[in-house]
């Protein structure tokens, strides 16, 4: 099912944001209503649950609406992945593609993650995939966590982007809670 949890009526769509020619799936107006954020956010939990996380790591800057809920409900660690220059210590760094542009993210050296870690990384959406791709790359080159032990949970999917398909081709588990077909 695509909106098993009936989320859909809480997201706008946005024409032309951020440029001409997108449509952006606004995920304010989900957190903006107490039960759709609820909901979210208890699902995720569930799922973080059952995959037997061991640490929670989440994408700048949406997603960390959703991971610090779950790190605090199951007492787990939070890692942040952030844009260049945000974060205080020597960082590994991975570039990535989005479907409207470039950039990269970071996560610091210094951060306590080990091979035998399982880690959920949470993010709002899922387009070409190249975020939660890059980020879960990022944990798995730099601190030797293996593909299997890796969750990518995201509220939104926008299957026609190709991201989640990619996502699961490079090795990745992935849950979605809402997908636009």
């Amino acid at each position: 099912m695509d909106d098993k949890l009936n989320l859909k009526q809480y997201i706008r769509t946005v024409d032309d944001f951020p440029i001409p020619g997108i449509k952006f799936r606004d995920i304010t107006s989900l957190i903006e209503n107490p039960e759709g954020l609820i909901k979210t956010c208890n699902s995720f939990t569930e799922l973080t649950k059952e995959f037997d996380a061991t640490i929670i790591a989440s994408i700048e800057s949406r997603g960390f609406i959703f991971a610090g809920p779950i790190s605090k409900d199951l007492s787990l660690p939070f890692v942040l992945a952030r844009k260049p220059g945000k974060l205080p210590n020597k960082t590994y760094k991975k570039e990535f593609d989005l479907e409207y542009g470039s950039t990269s993210i970071e996560i610091q050296t210094n951060t306590n993650i080990k091979e035998t870690d399982r880690v959920v990384i949470v993010d709002d959406l899922v387009a070409t995939g190249g975020t939660a791709i890059a980020c879960a790359e990022l944990i798995h080159e730099n601190f030797n966590v293996p593909k299997e032990n890796i969750l990518i949970l995201s509220v939104i999917d926008l299957p026609e982007l190709g991201g989640s398909k990619k996502i699961v081709n490079d090795g990745y588990k992935l849950e979605v809670l809402v997908s636009y077909r």
